[in-house]
């Protein structure tokens, strides 16, 4: 069976259990508590070298980095499709995801470290930053969308990637102007109706 070390609050953990429960495979959950440092264990540095997560272990063969890890689930278990077949729909869905991973979901992070802090020691202003980043990048996701269903027409990893995130809006506050964006709300919402979305969330 599969194996996912992931930490249920982790974004990038989300990510890969999404696309594991879409796919429709068995794996096994095992957790890696962040807070205790669990990802610098020995044991834990001989299946990822980095200490980070996620790492998947499928039958010995073993990959990290949650955007590889799903690119590999999804060459190793093509069905159901998560990608388009042609090229250039791939390479689109992969510039998405990269966005998701490099300009969307590390000021998701920054806002979870401050958020670990006593109140009195939280930078205000790092926080403000991370969520007026966040929002910029509705306006790409509003134009990407174009009256999509989905980032590219068909639900594929781009939209894992960023499903991964929705949760967070609500619990931090950042919210989706409905009039500026509405056809970002709408995926939103579509996003949250998917299965996989409740089924990840631990």
């Amino acid at each position: 069976m599969i194996k996912l070390y992931t930490f249920p609050p982790s974004t990038n953990s989300r990510k890969v259990r999404i696309a594991l429960i879409e796919k429709g495979l068995e794996f096994e959950r095992i957790n890696i508590d962040l807070t205790k440092r669990e990802q610098k264990n020995s044991d834990y540095l001989k299946i990822h070298p980095f200490g980070q997560i996620p790492a998947l272990d499928d039958e010995g063969f073993i990959v990290y980095d949650s955007t590889i890890i799903n690119e590999y689930l999804e060459d190793e278990y093509p069905y159901p499709s998560l990608m388009p077949r042609d090229s250039e729909g791939r390479a689109r869905a992969r510039l998405l995801e990269d966005f998701r991973d490099s300009h969307f979901n590390p000021f998701f992070v920054h806002i979870i470290h401050e958020m670990r802090k006593p109140e009195g020691e939280r930078d205000a202003a790092r926080i403000d930053a991370a969520k007026t980043e966040i929002t910029k990048a509705f306006d790409r996701i509003e134009q990407t969308l174009k009256n999509k269903d989905y980032l590219i027409g068909s639900f594929s990893l781009a939209d894992v990637a960023f499903m991964s995130n929705i949760e967070l809006l609500d619990r931090f506050a950042i919210p989706v102007d409905a009039a500026k964006y509405p056809q970002t709300v709408a995926w939103i919402a579509r996003l949250k109706a998917r299965p996989s979305f409740a089924a990840s969330a631990s």
